[in-house]
C-alpha cells in the first residue's frame, strides 16, 4: 500500500522497510502492519490533540511526574508551549507504560521504539499467524473463560506492584493470541500512587474483566478482585506473584450519623472563624 505521511520519515530513516496495510482507525489512533527487516510489527500511529476524540481528562493525568520545572509550569499555565509539551507527555505516557509493563513480565506488545509520534511494537499474532482478534470478538468455553481471567487478573496484580493501572480495561483493548489475553491500549495509565481516583479506577478495571468473563463463567460474577488487590496493595502486602481468592470482607460498621454530623459542623464553625479573621485583617489593612 501507500506510505501515509507519517510512517514516511520512519521509512527514509530504515526503522520501516513496507508498509502492508493499515489495520485500525480508531478514536486515539491508525495503526498498520509493517515491515522491518524479517519482522513483521506495528505502527501506532497517534492522532494528534485536535483529532482525537478521547479527551486527556485530568482525572487520568493526576500524580503523573514532569520532572523539568520549565515544561511544568509551562502544562500548568496552558501555555501553547504548555499544550504542545502536554500533548507529548500524554504520548509519551503509553511508551513509558509498555516499557515498565514488559519489564514487569506483564503480557503487553514489546515496544521497539516511538519517533515522531509513531510507536513501534510487536504485532500480536494468534496460532495461525494472523493479527490476534480482541477479546470481545472470541466465544470462550468456561474453562478457557476461567483461565484467561487468571491471566488478566494475574497481569493487573503486576501492572499494580509496577505502579501503574491501565485505567480504561475492557475486552475492547485486550487482544488474544496462542497462548492467551494480551493487554493494548495504554495512553490513560493511571499512577497508583498519586491519583486520588486510582482505587476506583482499579476496580472499574478488574469488574470490566469479571462482566466479560462471567458470561461464560457465571461463578465469576460474585468475585470481587479489585478490592481484594487494593486492600493487599494499601497495606503493602501486594507482590507480583500474590494468590488472590477474589473473596473480600467488605465492612458492616454503621456509620455513627450524629458523631458525622459534629464533624461537619466543627469544620463549618472553623471555617466560618477563618473568614471572619480573614475579613479583619482586611479592614485593618
Amino acid at each position: 500500500m501507500k506510505t501515509p505521511k507519517r510512517l514516511q520519515p520512519l521509512v527514509d530513516d530504515g526503522m520501516i522497510d513496507e508498509v502492508l496495510v493499515q489495520l485500525m482507525s480508531g478514536k486515539e489512533a491508525q495503526v498498520y502492519v509493517v515491515r522491518c527487516g524479517d519482522e513483521v510489527r506495528c505502527a501506532k500511529v497517534f492522532k494528534e490533540a485536535k483529532q482525537r476524540s478521547f479527551k486527556q481528562a485530568v482525572q487520568y493525568q493526576e500524580g503523573r511526574k514532569e520532572r523539568n520545572s520549565r515544561r511544568s509550569r509551562a502544562m500548568a499555565k496552558k501555555t501553547r508551549y504548555g499544550q504542545k509539551e502536554q500533548e507529548q507527555a500524554w504520548l509519551n505516557a503509553e511508551v513509558d507504560a509498555l516499557y515498565r509493563l514488559a519489564a514487569a513480565d506483564v503480557r503487553v506488545p514489546e515496544p521497539h521504539g516511538f519517533v515522531d509520534g509513531v510507536l513501534l511494537m510487536e504485532m500480536i499474532s494468534d496460532a495461525d499467524g494472523n493479527v490476534a482478534p480482541r477479546l470481545d470478538e472470541v466465544t470462550l468455553t468456561q474453562e478457557q473463560a476461567l483461565r484467561y481471567h487468571a491471566k488478566v487478573i494475574q497481569d493487573v496484580v503486576r501492572m499494580l506492584c509496577a505502579g501503574l493501572i491501565h485505567g480504561d480495561l475492557s475486552e475492547f483493548n485486550v487482544l488474544v493470541d496462542a497462548e492467551g489475553p494480551v493487554i493494548i491500549d495504554l495512553p490513560q495509565a493511571v499512577d497508583a500512587a498519586g491519583n486520588n481516583s486510582a482505587a476506583a479506577m482499579l476496580e472499574r478495571d478488574v469488574d470490566n474483566m469479571r462482566a466479560y468473563f462471567g458470561r461464560f463463567a457465571p461463578e465469576l460474577l460474585t468475585t470481587h478482585y479489585g478490592k481484594e488487590m487494593w486492600a493487599l496493595y494499601e497495606a503493602g502486602k501486594l507482590h507480583p506473584d500474590s494468590k488472590l481468592t477474589g473473596h473480600f470482607e467488605f465492612d458492616s460498621h454503621i456509620a455513627n450519623v450524629d458523631e458525622l454530623m459534629e464533624v461537619i459542623d466543627d469544620a463549618k464553625e472553623e471555617e466560618a472563624e477563618r473568614q471572619a479573621r480573614l475579613r479583619d485583617d482586611d479592614d485593618e489593612d
